[in-house]
């Protein structure tokens, strides 16, 4: 007679979890890994980052990660500080030429008005305490520097597209890498932002489906990111802080 035995279901791992990225550590710099989005939204990202107009300008990216941002930013100008928390995502950040910094962008070890731009890529989506983000981003930036950023935004639509279907398809986000309490009220950030001195305005984006097409056929490396008139899913942000 054949017993049946009893198993237990393993428990699905918490959304948002910092770790996830320890436990994808080699897929970073791989153009079809898990952070694929990551390197065509970083490439956008760059477009809004102007060069730089003094020897010696800062540039602070906010959760870096593994500094996908830097081949972009190579004849910028810029010294590239990245603020992470994950080591393994630093340590491939710095073999890019990123000078790392290990610590929570929500309380960095960086002085005040140290930085000519300050970016915030794909990272206010993550955190807990959104004023408090914006406070300490605009705090590295001295009057006249530049707030570059781009996230997703609170709504039904985001939250179906951007979480229920982008986590299903493989290179557009790993499963699990975003919690829906935690994607940005845009009137709040740019409320935020205002208190800070930063007159953001704010622009929707999203991948040009021609190139999602081809790449998804394997007849393209990389996908372009494409302004759309809405910024309901995915929204990038620029603004200088007030001199």
């Amino acid at each position: 007679m054949c017993r049946r035995t009893a198993t237990t279901a393993r428990p699905a791992p918490p959304r948002n979890d910092p770790l996830l990225y320890e436990r994808l550590a080699d897929q970073w710099w791989r153009p079809r890994g898990a952070f694929a989005m990551l390197h065509w939204l970083a490439a956008a990202r760059a477009h809004l980052i102007p060069r730089a107009t003094r020897p010696g300008a800062v540039l602070v990216d906010l959760g870096c990660g593994a500094g996908l941002l830097a081949p972009h930013l190579a004849d910028k100008g810029y010294r590239h500080i990245g603020v992470d928390q994950s080591p393994t995502a630093l340590r491939q950040a710095r073999a890019h030429g990123v000078t790392a910094v290990q610590a929570d962008v929500l309380t960095t070890p960086l002085t005040d008005r140290c930085a000519d731009v300050v970016v915030a890529g794909e990272i206010l989506e993550h955190l807990p305490d959104l004023p408090r983000a914006v406070a300490e981003a605009c705090r590295l930036l001295h009057p006249g520097g530049l707030l570059v950023l781009d996230t997703l935004a609170d709504t039904a639509l985001c939250r179906w597209l951007a979480i229920e279907i982008a986590e299903r398809l493989p290179g557009l986000a790993p499963r699990g890498v975003h919690d829906p309490a935690l994607l940005v009220n845009r009137r709040r950030l740019l409320d935020e932002c205002a208190r800070h001195g930063v007159h953001l305005e704010i622009r929707g984006i999203r991948p040009a489906l021609t190139d999602l097409l081809a790449w998804t056929a394997r007849r393209r490396s990389s996908v372009r990111m494409v302004p759309t008139p809405t910024t309901a899913v995915l929204f990038q942000g620029r603004g200088r802080r007030e001199e």
